[in-house]
């Protein structure tokens, strides 16, 4: 995808002056259920109506979606509220069905995004339509597995395309349902500027109390738009109760998001500058993160020295971390001044982890 002069900047069509906002259930349950969520949404700032026609569970007896009976339901809410339409589509029988039924954008899910041979056939199946595509990243935090999906699409002739960050799993367990690792999409924003980036927060989070927060940081980040679950009522949803909220919620979630949308040139520079301090947040929180996991490390290697009555500190091994470590910051940028206060202290911090 380097050369992206074709790829197409559909948000654009839509003159906004506020992020894009793509709300809706997590499912569809009922034609009463997804058409009433729409016109609660239609006088707001949401642009198009999300619902998930086919639902991919993790294990077998859940509710795995209505089936193509849905999708004339979006039609129907699209022509009683004049909203957008999408859904999510795994593969080219749900593609043929989607275009069949007139829906605006589809969207490609995490489980989708692993498999490239799936990626490809749903890839082949939309070439030479100018449906939008969104792709959303993989489960695991695979930065080229989530490109090598949009490259496909790219190649295939689909030039509406977006991503959608939606969180990664990790054994560890979390406040989140899936960790947001930001420097994931920030990584990813720094190699395609144009390509537009919308955060699913209710996946990130799990967890309806965290929504705002997410989507804050995501608008500081300069994410291009939010696509948020909701539902008139989230508790009695038939699946991921937890993570909606009505439509009230999220009307005023948005109204308290601090959200420039004018900007003239001072502006314009403050605003770049947060986006950056936001970014650099970000990072310091992760090197938090990393050298907590490190430091734990040093407990369990404390221990084993402790139960062998070894010392703890082992000058042939440091000189030799802290040797490779200069060869390894020379090749990031890293000055050898710079990596060796740092790794210093945290050799110290470590023995002292050691010695406890």
């Amino acid at each position: 995808m380097e050369n992206k002069k074709e790829l197409r900047n559909w948000l654009t069509d839509f003159g906004l002056d506020h992020p894009l906002v793509i709300a809706g259930p997590c499912s569809a349950e009922t034609e009463e259920q997804l058409v009433k969520i729409a016109h609660q949404l239609k006088d707001s700032d949401v642009s198009v109506l999300r619902a998930g026609i086919w639902k991919p569970r993790t294990r077998p007896g859940n509710f795995e979606g209505v089936g193509e009976k849905g999708l004339e339901w979006l039609k129907t809410a699209k022509e009683e509220t004049g909203l957008l339409t999408t859904t999510e589509v795994a593969n080219p029988a749900h593609v043929e069905l989607a275009l069949k039924h007139d829906i605006d954008i589809l969207w490609i899910g995490a489980r989708t995004t692993v498999s490239p041979f799936n990626v490809q056939e749903i890839a082949d199946a939309l070439k030479g339509t100018n449906k939008t595509v969104l792709i959303k990243n993989p489960i695991n935090p695979d930065l080229s597995l989530w490109l090598g999906a949009v490259e496909r699409f790219y190649t295939a002739g689909v030039k509406n395309l977006g991503v959608i960050h939606r969180g990664f799993s990790s054994y560890e367990k979390s406040k989140y349902r899936n960790n947001p690792e930001w420097q994931i999409p920030i990584d990813l924003q720094t190699k395609f500027p144009d390509l537009p980036l919308i955060l699913d927060p209710s996946h990130i989070a799990g967890n309806r109390e965290l929504l705002f927060d997410l989507s804050q940081t995501a608008l500081d980040l300069n994410f291009d738009g939010l696509m948020v679950e909701t539902h008139y009522d989230p508790d009695n949803a038939w699946s991921d109760a937890a993570q909606q909220i009505t439509p009230e919620t999220l009307i005023q979630i948005m109204n308290d998001l601090k959200i420039k949308k004018v900007v003239s040139e001072s502006e314009e520079f403050m605003n770049s500058l947060k986006n950056l301090r936001a970014k650099i947040d970000i990072s310091d929180q992760l090197l938090l993160e990393v050298l907590s996991k490190r430091m734990k490390i040093s407990d369990e290697i404390g221990k084993i020295k402790k139960s062998q009555n070894v010392a703890i500190l082992q000058t042939q091994r440091w000189n030799e971390i802290l040797g490779k470590m200069i060869l390894k910051g020379e090749e990031q940028g890293l000055s050898e001044e710079f990596i060796l206060k740092l790794f210093k202290a945290v050799h110290m911090e470590s023995i002292n982890h050691q010695k406890r």
